[in-house]
Parts: structure tokens; sequence; C-alpha cells
């Protein structure tokens, strides 16, 4: 996988925490993985086709979600329901679009499909290809993964 796909989500992520949320991310690290990705409580999955093909996992504590849900909306979260699910998933299709156009920058015709969510952590994903890089970020409300699976058609 090329740095240029995991650059184009990581400064896709990195503005809109930033114009969404008024939070700053950094990254905490990087892991390439040929198993299963391990998930959290609160997950998006968006499916990408085109030039690249493949899936990304989105990946969030169950407070870290209910924080970013609370900033969006300004309203108190207190449980992984149908309006706090469908904000993440609005959130991850952002990231992924705005992902998508820097992709399109660098000559890759890329669109995403609608987002899965699925709630419940201490399980794994097998994502679209053999291996997927995890983007490991942090914010001042907590940290999360954005695990990156392409491949060129």
């Amino acid at each position: 996988m090329k740095a240029e796909y995991i650059n184009a989500f990581y400064l896709a992520t990195q503005d809109v925490f930033r114009l969404m949320l008024d939070l700053e991310t950094t990254r905490l690290g990087m892991r390439v993985t040929e198993e299963l990705v391990p998930f959290r409580e609160a997950n998006v999955v968006i499916g990408v086709t085109g030039d690249l093909s493949g899936s990304l996992l989105y990946s969030f504590s169950k407070q870290m979600a209910l924080e970013m849900v609370r900033i969006m909306s300004g309203m108190e979260m207190k449980e992984l329901d149908a309006f706090v699910t469908s904000a993440m998933g609005e959130l991850a299709n952002i990231i992924s679009g705005n992902a998508m156009t820097r992709l399109f920058d660098s000559n890759y015709r890329c669109e995403i499909v609608p987002p899965q969510i699925m709630i419940g952590g201490g399980q794994a994903l097998s994502m679209a290809t053999p291996q997927a890089i995890v983007l490991q970020l942090g914010t001042s409300i907590g940290s999360f993964e954005v695990s990156v699976s392409l491949k060129t058609r």
C-alpha cells in the first residue's frame, strides 16, 4: 500500500476533526496487520470502489463516540443509539469523501459506499485486502484508529 493512500486519510481526518469538532489530531503510531483488525465499541466501515478498492474502518471507544456527538450536536448522549450511530456514520463519510478528493488529486478515481455501523468491542474484522494499515490517532477526548485496506484494480 502506498504512503499517499495513508496520508490522504490522515490529512482528511485532521481537517475534519479540526473543522467539525475543534480538535487537534496527532498520530500516535501506525502498524501493518495481516490478520483480523480488532475494533472498539463504536465502529464505521466504509467500502471503496474505483481505481482503488477495499475498505476503511473507523474505530472509537464508546466514550469518545458519545463525546464527539455531544460536540457536534450540543446534546448530552448516554448510549450508542440511532442518533449517535448516524452521526458517527456521517463523520466517517465526510472524512472518507475528503480523502477521496485528495486521492483524486493524485489521479485515483474512487467512490465510497454508504457506511455500515458496528457496535460492540472485543471483536475483529477481516478487511478487504490481505494487509491493512492501522493509523493510531489521538485527540484531547481520546484515541481512535483508522484502518485502511486498499488495493489498485
